[in-house]
């Protein structure tokens, strides 16, 4: 049985919203490392994550690859509609992620000094 776009929609929200959760526990792991002094080979791959996700960003023009495959399947302009996060969440998440990226980088390289 072929899926209709509703479906589709919703099974690459899922996808996204997934995706979205390891990515924010990546993150928090880089800030944890930095506050707890726990730096180690973890941390690294756990930034390099982080920076691959920032270079395919930076190649799709700020946008996710999921957002353009969701696009295929809805004509809504909302910041959430290829997501299931609040609305001002998926509107700031690059600001919000990216400051907590960079304070949780901030501290990993502190304490290596």
């Amino acid at each position: 049985m072929a899926m209709n776009n509703n479906q589709k929609l919703r099974t690459v929200k899922l996808i996204h919203t997934l995706v979205w959760i390891f990515m924010v526990a990546v993150i928090f792991y880089v800030l944890y490392c930095g506050i707890t002094n726990r730096v180690n080979l973890f941390t690294w791959l756990a930034v390099s994550v982080v920076v691959l996700e920032g270079a395919v960003l930076a190649a799709f023009k700020m946008m996710c690859p999921l957002t353009i495959i969701a696009r295929k399947y809805s004509g809504s302009t909302k910041d959430n509609f290829d997501i299931y996060l609040p609305l001002l969440i998926a509107r700031y998440n690059k600001q919000i992620f990216t400051t907590i990226f960079v304070l949780g980088l901030l501290t990993v390289i502190f304490r290596l000094i």
